[in-house]
C-alpha cells in the first residue's frame, strides 16, 4: 500500500492546525479604575479594540475600585495590564512580592490631589492636623500626600488618626462631619471643592509629584511586548487628544464620572498633565522616598528597593 496519501493527509492536517493557530484570537485583559483617564476615554471610543483587531487581539475590560486590589489582580495574573495607578501602588505591590513592569508613566500632576477641610473647620494650617480623624484611601497617592504634609509640619503618620475609606466614602464622611479632612485626588478633589463649602489646607506641590504609572507582569512583558506597544501609542494619542480638546473629553467624561458636568470635569482634567512618558529605572528616585516614607511609618511589612523592578521602552 502507498504511503503517499496518509503522508498527504497528515501534511494537510499540520496545515490546517497552523492556519488555524495563525488565526486563533487571543485576548488582553485589562483593569482599570474610574479615575483612569485615558484607558476610559479608549474603552468608551472603541479605539484600541481597533487598533489591537490587526493582531486578532480582543480587550476585556475589568473595572477595580481602587489601585491596590488593582495590582492585586495583576500580580495573581486575573489581569494583564493596569491602566494607570498613583505612584503609591506599585511600592505596595512590591511590598507583596509582585513581578512588576513599568511600561509607561504620565508627567507629574501635584496639584491633582489635596487635603480639604471644611470651610467653617477651626483646622488652619497643617501643624493642626494633630489628633484629627482624616480621610484617606489606603495606598493611594493621596496616603503620601498625607504622610508628606504630615512630616513638614513636625508630625507623624501616628499624630493623626486615619480614616481608610474609598472616594466614594470618604467624600460621605467628610460631608456629613464624620471626619476633620480630607485627602483626595481628581475628579472627587474638583467635585468637592464647587460642591461643599471647602478650603484646601495643601496640595501636591513641593509635597509631592503625582506620578500616574501603567504596569504589566513581567512576564507578559516579555510574551507581549508589540501589545504593549499598541497600547502605549493609543495613550499617548489619548492624553494629547484630552489637552487639545478639554470640552469634547469632558462630555465624554462626566456620565462615566457619575454625571459630572463639563465644567467640573474640565478644571478636574486641567490638573492632571496626561502627558503619556516611557519610564526607565533611574526616575524611580521618587519612588524609593515613598518606600522608605511608607516603610518608617510601619506601613508596610519590610523595605522595598523600588529599583527592583522592570521596564519596558516604546
Amino acid at each position: 500500500m502507498s504511503i503517499r496519501r496518509p503522508l498527504a493527509a497528515v501534511l494537510g492536517l499540520l496545515a490546517f492546525s497552523v492556519a488555524v493557530s495563525a488565526g486563533a484570537q487571543e485576548t488582553v485583559r485589562i483593569g482599570y479604575q474610574k479615575s483612569s483617564t485615558l484607558i476610559t476615554l479608549l474603552k468608551t471610543q472603541g479605539t484600541l479594540e481597533k487598533a489591537l483587531k490587526a493582531d486578532n487581539i480582543d480587550v476585556s475590560w475589568h473595572e477595580f475600585p481602587s489601585g491596590l486590589p488593582l495590582l492585586e489582580a495583576l500580580n495573581v495574573g486575573n489581569v494583564d495590564i493596569s491602566a494607570d495607578v498613583a505612584d503609591t501602588v506599585p511600592i505596595f505591590a512590591q511590598a507583596a512580592q509582585a513581578k512588576l513592569t513599568y511600561f509607561a508613566q504620565e508627567a507629574p500632576s501635584p496639584s491633582a490631589q489635596a487635603i480639604v477641610v471644611r470651610k467653617d473647620s477651626p483646622i488652619q494650617q497643617l501643624g493642626d492636623l494633630k489628633g484629627k480623624k482624616i480621610a484617606v484611601t489606603k495606598a493611594a497617592g493621596t496616603h503620601y500626600l498625607l504622610i508628606a504634609a504630615l512630616a513638614k509640619a513636625g508630625l507623624q503618620f501616628s499624630d493623626i488618626e486615619p480614616a481608610y475609606l474609598s472616594p466614594a466614602d470618604g467624600r460621605a464622611a467628610f460631608e456629613n462631619n464624620k471626619v476633620d479632612a480630607w485627602v483626595t485626588w481628581e475628579p472627587f478633589l474638583t467635585s468637592v471643592q464647587r460642591q461643599l463649602p471647602t478650603r484646601t489646607l495643601a496640595d501636591g506641590a513641593g509635597l509631592a509629584s503625582y506620578k500616574r504609572y501603567y504596569l504589566t507582569g513581567t512576564p507578559y512583558a516579555k510574551a507581549h511586548p508589540e501589545v504593549l506597544k499598541v497600547v502605549y501609542e493609543q495613550l499617548d494619542k489619548a492624553g494629547q487628544w484630552v489637552k487639545s480638546h478639554p470640552q469634547d473629553a469632558a462630555k465624554v467624561l462626566g456620565p462615566l464620572w457619575g454625571n459630572l458636568d463639563v465644567a467640573t470635569v474640565e478644571a478636574a482634567n486641567a490638573h492632571r498633565s496626561y502627558q503619556v512618558q516611557p519610564v526607565t529605572v533611574d526616575q524611580l528616585g521618587e519612588q524609593q522616598k515613598i518606600a522608605d516614607a511608607f516603610f518608617k511609618a510601619g506601613l508596610l511589612p519590610k523595605a522595598v528597593d523600588a529599583k527592583d523592578v522592570q521596564t519596558w521602552r516604546p
